[in-house]
């Protein structure tokens, strides 16, 4: 199907642009932008007068507990609320169960999500066989299947030298190696971040130097072996220098942040709230300042959802017994756009690290709007106003801290590969 957006903001990151004029589609791709071509005759036209028009977010951590843990959430009900999030891609942790190990998992998630309302869905595979962190798993076969890099989630490995081997074998193949980084044996059965605030609350802490040493020995290994690494999700200011000097010494590793990261602390777990439970911790607020500081100069140059929907049981009873994990696909840009609001980016700059900076980490097509582009994008109303409801939500997880908040902005239509997976159902529609 040919389209043409007119009058509309297009905004991407890539290049700075940053115009009023048109979009044109033409079936997968992107035809042109900002001019019309000669003899370019659509079927369909949109007014785009007052929205934007940016490219779909790429979301680096998003579980959607299929296969496996279906009475969580499924592909079809995660990637429809992705959709309304503007979120056009995805890419799920390998720890599924059974764990993404072999072709089959892959290939099974890919039908379920062929069978959903569009979003694009990738995997990264496991680093190591079930995830067991013994013996490497077979990458080439993932590689082949799909898989758009590996990890061990946040299982433990054997050893250092398991990591080393890991980091050489998937080297040879060019797949990016994402990390977490958080030493387990000092993470301990710690439920939130270790100081002042748990003491008092009576809960067990997770230090600071569960991500900073395993962050080192991390780094230590890049070093040695060259291994292409990306660091998922960071919580604390030191962990995001020890990246800014990596990179800064030219090591080829990036890094991620969640959403709420930038947001929340150890102080919103204070009246013992289940949705302030995750892993890693919400930190202290110089850790949180730490990771803004680090976004804006774009030492982090992603952010991301993590999302993890639960059932309504996982939260209930006391908060160390709670499952950690936010459900946060509809609030991963409200968040990023919000940080404009608080003057720490400017608009490209946001977007930029939920679609071009992701893009660029897994070598994904996608996350610009230049001729040629897969026609993955996002038509916003930036003057809309928006209260985030769990009447309203789309993921079958209600879990999110951020119920109550109201947020400038909305998306009005998702569109992947040229057609809408998403149209928010309002009057006053742009056709």
């Amino acid at each position: 199907m040919s389209v043409l957006i007119e009058n509309v903001r297009i905004i991407d990151p890539v290049d700075d642009y940053d115009e009023v004029g048109a979009l044109c589609v033409q079936g997968a791709e992107i035809l042109a932008r900002g001019q019309i071509p000669d003899g370019f005759e659509p079927r369909r036209r949109i007014d785009g007068s007052g929205l934007w028009l940016f490219p779909g977010l790429i979301d680096l951590s998003a579980r959607m507990r299929e296969p496996g843990e279906e009475h969580k959430a499924t592909i079809a009900s995660e990637t429809l609320a992705a959709a309304r999030g503007g979120i056009t891609s995805t890419v799920i942790p390998p720890d599924t169960d059974p764990p993404i190990d072999s072709p089959a998992e892959i290939e099974l998630i890919a039908r379920r999500a062929r069978q959903a309302c569009g979003v694009r869905v990738y995997t990264l595979g496991a680093l190591t066989q079930r995830l067991e962190g013994q013996q490497l798993a077979e990458m080439a076969a993932l590689q082949q299947a799909g898989a758009r890099g590996v990890s061990n989630a946040h299982k433990p490995l054997a050893s250092l030298l398991v990591l080393r081997r890991a980091l050489e074998y998937a080297t040879t193949f060019g797949l990016t190696i994402v990390l977490p980084a958080q030493d387990l044996s000092l993470t301990g059965s710690g439920c939130m971040h270790e100081g002042a605030v748990s003491t008092r609350l009576g809960l067990s802490g997770i230090p600071e130097a569960a991500e900073t040493a395993a962050l080192g020995a991390i780094l230590a290994l890049v070093e040695q072996t060259g291994a292409r690494v990306h660091v998922a999700r960071l919580s604390t200011r030191r962990g995001a220098e020890m990246i800014a000097k990596a990179r800064a010494e030219g090591l080829p590793i990036t890094a991620d942040v969640a959403a709420h990261q930038l947001f929340l602390t150890e102080v919103d777990v204070a009246e013992y709230d289940p949705n302030g439970h995750v892993i890693p911790p919400l930190r202290a607020q110089r850790d949180r300042d730490g990771l803004r500081a680090a976004v804006a100069r774009g030492d982090i140059s992603a952010i991301c959802s993590d999302h993890q929907p639960h059932e309504a049981d996982a939260k209930l009873g006391p908060f160390a017994g709670t499952e950690p994990g936010i459900s946060a696909l509809e609030t991963l840009l409200p968040l990023t756009l919000r940080l404009v609001e608080d003057g720490l980016l400017s608009l490209g700059e946001a977007l930029a690290r939920v679609t071009s900076g992701p893009a660029e980490i897994l070598g994904f097509k996608q996350g610009r709007l230049g001729a040629g582009a897969r026609a993955d994008f996002v038509l916003y109303d930036p003057t809309a106003l928006q209260e985030v409801r769990q009447q309203d939500w789309l993921s079958a997880g209600r879990n999110s801290p951020f119920f109550g908040w109201t947020f400038s902005g909305q998306v009005r239509e998702t569109w992947v590969a040229g057609r809408p997976a998403w149209t928010q159902p309002t009057k006053g529609n742009t056709e």
